[in-house]
């Protein structure tokens, strides 16, 4: 089975050719980080334009690299949502056209179900169900992953994901853009008990996550402390309350095989040595992805989209790109402006 898979929810533009038996074919990725760079963040605008000039000379180069041609692949799978409009409908208009010109099914993935399914690539030994810490710059979610298609919300953030309070916290540091990784550097320099930083919702009866607070609290203190301290010290007090969210959720997820994270912040060397103890105290597995399939990419895409198709789910070629679309449709409706899904 191969499966063309295209990314273009946010400022990543990808192709990607993956085989059923989790072999990457080909893998082309064109990052945006030079236009975006003076504005300190994705400009959706930007993004869409780019996504649009990237993804055809993608795509032929993944082919090319695979050694095949669009009528040996099996099926299209391509990003319907959720993300950044204008870019999730170059990738999906792109996808359709592909499949229908090939005469192939489409597959319209949840760009969150990529990344929740992404550990099963790198990883043949994980099995349904597992706990899944889902952190990124737009999501920071709790979901036992039951099988394909089928997850159950367990914790959402309220208000801002930890990737954006990443993000956030770069830009008032002028540490630079992408946010994550400058946050990280800096703060293998800093102290992490120097600032005296938030922890919302730690030990809360409440399941979710907040950083709204904890964004907050850094930009007054710009200035008083050195700069790579406060990165730290942000650093620790996020990390603090994932572990602190995910051990409550533990106690939710019966009959989970492993704790796995996923998603752009699972790159992060910090948060992922607090969640391989915690699996460890708990007597579980812990699975991360490489980190190369952590931030967006179309491995994933493809990856899920085989996935779905070996389970018979295929889509219409009117299914209709999504700026919100919740792996969890009928999870509880959670306070907070800032929820995203």
């Amino acid at each position: 089975m191969l499966i063309l898979g295209l990314e273009s929810s946010c400022d990543e533009t990808a192709a990607a050719i993956v085989t059923g038996d989790r072999q990457v074919l080909a893998h082309r990725l064109a990052g945006q980080e030079s236009e975006h760079r003076p504005y300190g963040g994705v400009v959706p605008e930007i993004a869409a334009r780019a996504h649009v000039e990237a993804l055809e000379p993608l795509v032929q180069a993944a082919l090319s690299d695979a050694g095949v041609t669009l009528a040996d692949v099996d099926a299209v799978a391509a990003t319907a949502g959720p993300g950044l409009i204008g870019g999730v409908m170059v990738g999906l208009v792109t996808g359709k056209a592909l499949a229908h010109a090939a005469g192939k099914p489409l597959v319209a993935v949840n760009h969150l179900e990529g990344h929740a399914l992404s550990p099963r690539l790198a990883d043949p030994n994980l099995a349904f169900p597992y706990l899944l810490l889902l952190v990124s710059g737009g999501h920071c979610q709790l979901l036992l992953v039951e099988e394909v298609g089928s997850y159950r919300r367990l914790a959402t953030t309220i208000d801002d994901a930890a990737g954006e309070a990443f993000d956030k916290t770069a830009k008032l540091l002028g540490l630079g853009f992408p946010g994550g990784p400058a946050v990280e550097r800096a703060a293998k320099a800093g102290n992490p008990t120097a600032v005296p930083l938030p922890r919302p919702l730690l030990r809360s009866s409440e399941p979710h996550f907040s950083f709204a607070g904890l964004k907050a609290a850094v930009a007054r203190v710009i200035g008083e402390y050195p700069p790579e301290d406060i990165a730290a010290s942000f650093q620790a007090a996020v990390v603090d309350c994932l572990i602190d969210r995910t051990r409550r959720a533990l106690a939710q997820a019966n009959g989970a095989t492993a704790l796995v994270v996923a998603g752009g912040v699972a790159a992060n060397t910090a948060v992922r040595d607090a969640l391989s103890s915690l699996a460890s105290a708990n007597g579980l597995r812990f699975v991360a992805p490489p980190l190369w399939l952590c931030t967006d990419n179309a491995a994933m895409i493809a990856w899920a989209g085989a996935e779905r198709f070996s389970a018979g789910l295929v889509d219409p070629l009117d299914t209709p790109a999504r700026a919100r679309w919740p792996l969890d449709p009928n999870a509880e409706a959670v306070r907070g402006a800032g929820v995203k899904a």
